[in-house]
């Protein structure tokens, strides 16, 4: 039994009452004493280069101050770390969508008209849609230059569109395929699908009297933010601020810079603040939603069922550019497989550009993808052997002592008790009906690393604060940093106040929230500095007051002696040393994680042979688990991912023909809505080991990643049809089942 006051309890949200009431700002509330409205004409075109382009119309619409092009920021080029993308594309445009572009005006109506007012003369250029293709002999190379763009992770030998490769690699891949009964190869094609926030990405920037920009934009990462704004503009880190505001969702979506650029160029031309603001149009057609990927999985496997080899090579398709993203490589799509026991593997993951609208960032990035072929591909083996797909995976998951196909090594590893706490919970050997199909899948994730730096302030009034400069995108990081400090200061969480602070204050650089990294490194910060602030008040206590210290302890805002019970209100203590007590950590954490946490999902789906209709009856998952920080927010990060993962797997894409996007509004664009969601299960599988001073693991990314790969599994339980590209729609159900029957 837990001996934590706070931790582990279920604890309401603390900062959604601000939402609910509509007293949280975001960006697009701030309002500054002549704000300008910024809008962008973008390329009808996925390649084509820019012979002629005329704004001079444009400039004489009244309200206008400002049209930029081009050939206005030449060479500036931004991302988060890997910079390929221009402000406005110059000379050569390489997706529909593209901003060529931009106007400042007095309001939108103005904005807009001058807009439609700009000539663009386009000399359509051959392009290419399809990653494979991209990577043949002879295709149109889309970035020619690729060299020398910053943070590529490593210089070409020889130009392509195929501009980042990683390769983990064990035994002999030949020599286990030689050695094997048996080889299964198939490949799987994997939809885009948009993060859909509730808000739009959005700026406001400011070059204010000072000559410093002043930025506000929901970026998760505001000191990274500031950080790539320094490296794309030439303009010193000190120089920027950026401002705290709420973030309206996230899901991974907000950790790159977006039209801050472009604002801050529109603000210096015309010395106003200048403010941009996505409609939903602008979002799914550019706004950098999740990869498309192929991927192609061939297996060998003895008789017996014992894994010999496995090869993975995922392709992911990057888009026109790859800089909307924390990094140009995206380590999650190497996982796929990485939890069973394989003595010879290959698994490369390859970002390749195309002339399609970019890849971004969204939850658990290259994982669903890698999950949905490697999860498809074990039942595909199980069923070419007639094992038992359950069966086959406790034959084959790793234990500990034991490494993942990545070569990364965790302690306390619960793979196989997690699968068998879902099979359980599922009843997934009990009886069913015709045309009722079960499926397995799992996936894993470790906690991100990285930095950041907290303060705790005492204060002589009696009120405590937590100063963060860490921006809460939805995910309850300040009710679990409350928590924190609570515990550590024996008081209730209401008691504890956030004050989110700006990057102007000169704390610690802060790697922000994402991955699951707030679970690691943002709560050992807060339980250092809450620690570090108990023990110099009792110390403070010890002197002023003559009371031995192994006698006294905190209780709510007094201090007392055990042996006598004597209190004292811990604000006097302060009051007559005449000071607050402030400590500020730096927390950084950027080894390999020692633990990761294992999920494992059983869907059960009824599927209509007549129409291919697939009803989702009941999702079951099971997560291996450190301790849980507070069981309303845990639960709600399982129960939205789940419910993400089935807009992955059943029902969401954005579609794209010939390099243009198709699914522009909400009305095509589907995603799940409370008549999609089927019975939920949680189980929880208590695991011994976590990270951080309360051992825990994160929650964030795994129960979305399996959830498509169940429920393909459970189509093929059900139908024995088998779909390898997402979404898993009754029309496809439908065709495959009448093979040869529909042209």
């Amino acid at each position: 039994m837990s001996s934590y006051r706070i931790i582990g309890q279920p604890i309401p949200r603390t900062e959604m009452a601000g939402k609910v009431t509509g007293e949280a700002r975001y960006t697009a509330d701030v309002v500054l004493p002549g704000t300008l409205t910024a809008r962008a004409l973008r390329s009808p075109h996925p390649h084509a280069r820019i012979l002629h382009l005329d704004t001079s119309r444009a400039q004489r619409v009244p309200g206008v101050r400002a049209v930029l092009t081009g050939a206005d920021v030449k060479g500036i080029l931004f991302g988060r770390r890997y910079r390929d993308v221009p402000v406005l594309a110059h000379e050569r445009v390489r997706f529909a969508g593209e901003r060529v572009a931009a106007v400042a005006a007095e309001d939108s109506a103005a904005a807009e008209t001058a807009l439609h007012l700009i000539r663009v003369d386009y000399e359509e250029l051959p392009a290419v849609f399809d990653p494979v293709s991209a990577m043949e002999e002879g295709a149109p190379v889309i970035h020619p230059e690729v060299n020398s763009y910053p943070g590529l992770p490593k210089r070409l030998d020889k130009v392509s569109n195929a501009y980042v490769r990683t390769v983990y690699e064990r035994g002999e891949l030949e020599t286990g395929f030689a050695r094997s009964d048996l080889i299964v190869e198939n490949s799987f094609a994997l939809s885009r699908v948009y993060q859909a926030f509730l808000e739009p990405h959005c700026c406001l920037v400011w070059i204010d009297d000072q000559q410093r920009v002043q930025v506000w934009s929901p970026n998760k990462v505001p000191q990274g933010l500031r950080q790539s704004l320094s490296e794309a503009l030439g303009i010193p880190n000190e120089s920027i601020r950026v401002n705290p505001v709420s973030i309206g969702g996230d899901f991974g979506g907000k950790g790159a810079p977006m039209d801050e650029p472009l604002c801050y160029f529109l603000a210096l031309r015309t010395g106003r603040p200048v403010k941009m603001v996505m409609d939903y149009q602008e979002e799914l057609g550019a706004g950098a939603p999740r990869h498309a990927a192929v991927i192609h999985v061939k297996t060998g496997v003895n008789r017996d069922g014992t894994l010999m080899a496995h090869k993975m090579e995922v392709i992911l398709d990057s888009g026109a550019y790859g800089g909307l993203r924390p990094s140009a490589i995206v380590n999650g799509a190497a996982h796929g497989g990485g939890f069973y026991r394989v003595p010879h593997s290959h698994i490369a993951v390859t970002r390749v550009y195309t002339n399609n609208i970019p890849g971004g960032q969204m939850r658990a990035p290259g994982e669903p993808q890698a999950f949905f072929a490697a999860e498809s591909q074990m039942d595909c083996v199980a069923r070419e052997l007639r094992m038992d797909p359950l069966e086959f995976r406790l034959k084959n998951l790793i234990e500990e002592g034991e490494i993942t196909l990545t070569g990364d090594h965790y302690q306390g590893i619960k793979a196989k008790e997690t699968l068998k706490a879902a099979v359980e919970a599922a009843g997934y050997k009990s009886h069913k009906k015709q045309n009722i199909g079960r499926g397995i899948a799992m996936g894993y994730r470790p906690p991100g690393g990285g930095a950041t730096s907290l303060t705790v302030q005492l204060n002589s009034d009696g009120s405590i604060v937590l100063y963060t400069p860490v921006f809460e995108q939805g995910s309850g990081t300040y009710t679990t940093l409350r928590q924190i400090v609570a515990e550590e200061l024996s008081l209730a969480p209401e008691e504890i106040q956030i004050r989110i602070i700006d990057t102007d204050l000169g704390l610690p650089f802060d790697t922000g929230i994402g991955g699951s990294r707030g679970t690691r490194v943002a709560s050992g910060a807060a339980y250092q500095a809450a620690g570090e602030a108990k023990q110099e008040l009792l110390g403070i206590a010890e002197r002023l007051l003559g009371w031995p210290r192994g006698e006294i302890f905190l209780e709510g805002k007094e201090i007392a002696r055990s042996a006598t019970g004597e209190r004292k209100h811990w604000n006097e203590i302060l009051s007559r040393i005449g000071r607050s007590i402030t400590k500020q950590v730096v927390n950084r954490d950027d080894e390999h994680s020692p633990v990761t946490g294992f999920t494992a999902q059983v869907a059960e789906v009824s599927v209509d042979p007549e129409t291919g209709q697939v009803t989702l009856l009941r999702i079951t998952s099971a997560h291996d688990t450190g301790v849980v920080m507070n069981p309303i927010g845990h639960q709600g990060q399982i129960d939205g991912g789940v419910v993400q993962g089935i807009g992955y797997g059943l029902l969401e894409e954005v579609v794209v023909e010939e390099g243009r996007v198709r699914t522009l509004n909400f009305g095509d664009y589907k995603i799940p809505t409370v008549k999609d969601i089927p019975e939920l299960t949680t189980v929880l599988v208590k695991a011994d080991g976590g990270v951080g001073p309360y051992q825990v693991k994160g929650i964030g990314e795994n129960p979305s990643s399996p959830v498509a790969a169940a429920i393909a599994n459970a189509v093929d339980d059900a139908v024995r049809v088998r779909i390898r590209d997402l979404p898993i729609t009754a029309e496809k159900i439908y065709r495959a089942m009448r093979p040869g029957q529909i042209s």
